[in-house]
């Protein structure tokens, strides 16, 4: 491992990220990204405001480096955006000129669809009131990648517009709040004002303040429509944060931090309403065994918890936990006879004991880092061997592209085609674009589904890819259990691998070179030195946020290339969030004049420029724009062919050459630079630093301005804990044999 002197990756002394700090980093601060990588901005259930997507550092502690960097980072997107204006040549977007309450209505809702501003979330440990932006958890969607839902009716939108107006609300939110509330949103709206809550970005203070200029007098703090308005936000900010439920005191002090005088009463007009479900799941004592209701003794109580959630998380883990007991119990497809599958196994070298669970489970979980893929790679050569209709599923279509390059192994037969058969992504998957189609009944036409990426499924996920499923049909959930956990809510993986009700492979296969030394180290809690003669990992010692923007262009533009051979357009840039004086917005307003230099003239984006483009909340697919015109913006991402409409470019496209970890999960590079300015100390985990080094295949070079902070990350800060159902629901299940 070396540190970089200043402008050069040649001449490099040895070091440790740790260690490396003490050759000049600067003082940590406030971080974005939380410890599962979702968003940690807004507030908590203590009441902590913070400025969320915005990404300011602690006003204290900001050095003058750092106010200076910051403001010629708003300078840079000022002027895109007057240029931008300049050359538009449509009219200017309703609430252009608002003032006041409703202008800051407008923005916060554009800044969360934008992603440059996460909804709040109100469920996270407590935190430093300021902290920089956290890349933004998006609201996942029951089938990522379906076609958009009709647009409302044009007189249903006059109609709500005009009630925004008279409430004194932008205008321009009329076409979401349509869509919303369906037929009759002004009706609605006007008898219950405080289901503006249900469009992202809105937060209660600006309902409550629309309420008033509705209902004058009536509209009070104890009004119930409010009590129940404010608990399905706070189930949806919770759901933001990971968590499919609340445990009923949680939400109840939420409730009265946000003025709510009898919470109580709120959670049970709510549920009486049907807008939320309550749920009683069973504590056994740590350690013991899970007990069926009719083992316990006749009138003994048994110690409950008392949880809240939201219908559609609430079904989305019932039907998973019913999908997974349905692997688990019934017997998987007889393909083959003992015999062949022990023969299969006996040529699969490290995949042999992957290979044996398969041949008698329908669900197996299977565990390891990069070098682990190339097990499920010899069970899917096995199973076609045998004559099984076996399919893969990656996160995103850079891991299909590599998965699929290991599948073509020896003696293995692709075709001609551009696109091995067998590989798909999830979304494709799930939307028929990809994958073998469905049989007559509506299930995958398969017999054995290899999934890997398996922490980043979300819940609603998981359950359209388990009731997907054949009976009959085997189910291999792979993934390295060190990472980020899914953007949406859930944990799902975790969750199994916590349950311990089917067989668990873990891969003894290790990561090579300097780079697999240094992320195995991490993901047991070490930050270790390692030898790297090749120069794999590199510490670049940063003083403030502005030297880090300025090392990390030129170790992008310039010396990766020169003393590595790894070009710019091979090379990701991974920090900790979205804003702040070193965060992804300005990170590439950086990197695009120095590499991609324009005016931004479709939307801000030029050909060539790399972006991150988001197809469906809570998705990241890395991309380059090819072209502009009528259609829209033409991308290339992973070598499809991508049509943008010119109305989605704003809230579906952001530059790409900077992501954060959660962003860039499920996807590797040739050669990573991972930002770690001093303001993002809080914001970096275990799981973070995990996921964000082992996105690198040949080299990482680290920009370090956090001192110790980064050791202490990896030794003391695991993923933050999630509330999910799941377990419980899980519980009746026997355990594994073994």
């Amino acid at each position: 491992m070396s540190t970089e002197p200043p402008e050069t990756t040649e001449n490099s002394e040895p070091g440790t990220p740790g260690a490396a700090a003490q050759d000049g980093a600067a003082a940590s601060g406030s971080g974005g990204e939380g410890a599962d990588g979702t968003s940690t901005d807004g507030e908590d259930v203590t009441g902590a405001e913070s400025d969320g997507g915005e990404g300011e550092a602690s006003e204290g502690a900001a050095q003058q480096s750092e106010a200076e960097a910051e403001l010629a980072a708003q300078r840079v997107e000022r002027e895109r955006i007057a240029r931008r204006k300049a050359e538009r040549a449509a009219p200017v977007d309703s609430g252009a000129k608002l003032s006041g309450q409703a202008a800051d209505l407008l923005a916060a809702v554009r800044a969360v669809e934008s992603g440059a501003k996460p909804t709040a979330t109100v469920f996270s440990e407590p935190e430093p009131p300021r902290r920089p932006a956290a890349e933004p958890a998006r609201r996942p969607e029951p089938a990522p990648g379906s076609a958009a839902p009709a647009a409302p009716a044009s007189e249903t939108v006059e109609s709500v517009r005009a009630l925004l107006t008279e409430g004194g609300a932008p205008e321009a939110l009329a076409a979401q709040v349509a869509a919303a509330l369906g037929e009759g949103a002004a009706d609605q709206l006007r008898a219950d004002p405080w289901q503006l809550l249900r469009i992202a970005g809105v937060r209660p203070e600006q309902a409550d303040g629309f309420a008033r200029a509705l209902l004058g007098a009536e509209a009070g703090p104890d009004d119930e429509r409010r009590g129940r308005a404010v608990t399905v936000w706070l189930l949806e900010q919770a759901a933001l944060a990971g968590h499919t439920a609340l445990e009923l005191p949680a939400l109840t002090a939420a409730l009265a931090q946000r003025g709510v005088p009898d919470a109580d009463a709120a959670v049970q007009n709510t549920l009486a309403e049907g807008e939320a479900l309550a749920f009683q799941d069973a504590l056994d004592e740590p350690g013991a065994p899970a007990r069926q209701d009719e083992e316990a003794d006749e009138g003994e109580e048994r110690p409950v918890r008392v949880l809240v959630g939201l219908e559609r998380y609430a079904l989305a883990e019932e039907s998973l936990a019913d999908g997974l007991g349905r692997l688990i119990n019934s017997a998987p497809k007889q393909d083959g006879s003992a015999e062949d599958w022990e023969r299969e196994a006996g040529g699969a070298g490290s995949a042999a004991d992957l290979v044996r669970a398969v041949a008698g489970h329908g669900l197996v979980l299977h565990t390891g880092g990069e070098a682990s893929r190339a097990e499920p790679a010899a069970l899917l050569r096995a199973a076609r061997a045998l004559g099984l209709r076996a399919w893969a599923a990656t996160a995103v279509p850079q891991g299909k592209e590599r998965f699929s390059a290991l599948l073509s192994g020896p003696g293995e037969v692709t075709g001609t085609g551009a696109e091995l058969p067998g590989v798909a992504t999830v979304a494709g998957l799930l939307s028929g674009a990809e994958g073998p189609g469905r049989d007559a009944d509506g299930a995958f036409d398969l017999d054995l589904l290899v999934l890997l990426d398996a922490p980043q499924l979300d819940v609603e996920t998981a359950a359209l890819l388990t009731e997907s499923l054949p009976d009959g049909a085997r189910l291999v959930l792979a993934g390295d259990p060190g990472v980020l956990w899914s953007a949406g809510p859930g944990r799902v993986f975790a969750d199994l691998l916590a349950a311990r009700i089917c067989p668990q492979i873990a891969s003894r296969r290790p990561d090579p070179g300097p780079l697999g030394e240094l992320v195995s180290g991490v993901g047991i809690g070490e930050l270790n030195q390692v030898e790297a003669p090749g120069k794999e990992v590199v510490i670049v010692p940063v003083r403030d946020a502005g030297e880090a923007v300025h090392r990390t262009v030129q170790l992008v533009a310039d010396s990766v290339p020169r003393a590595i051979g790894v070009p710019a357009g091979q090379t990701q840039v991974i920090t900790p969030g979205h804003g702040g004086a070193a965060g992804t917005r300005a990170l590439n307003a950086a990197l695009k004049e120095r590499l991609n230099p324009g005016p931004g003239r479709f939307g801000g984006f030029d050909p060539g420029d790399r972006v991150a483009y988001s197809p469906a909340p809570g998705r990241t697919v890395p991309g380059q724009v090819v072209k502009a015109d009528a259609e829209g913006l033409h991308l290339s991402c992973a070598g499809e062919a991508v049509v943008v409409p010119k109305e989605r470019v704003e809230q579906s496209l952001r530059h790409g050459w900077a992501l954060t970890a959660h962003q860039a999960a499920g996807a590797r590079w040739p050669a990573v630079v991972v930002v770690l300015p001093g303001d993002a100390a809080q914001a970096l985990s275990r799981p973070w630093v995990y996921t964000a080094f082992s996105r690198a295949d040949r080299h990482l070079s680290v920009v370090h301005g956090v001192e110790q902070a980064l050791a202490r990350a990896v030794a003391e800060i695991p993923a933050k804990p999630r509330t999910t159902r799941l377990p419980a629901l899980l519980a009746p299940q026997p355990p594994a044999a073994g």
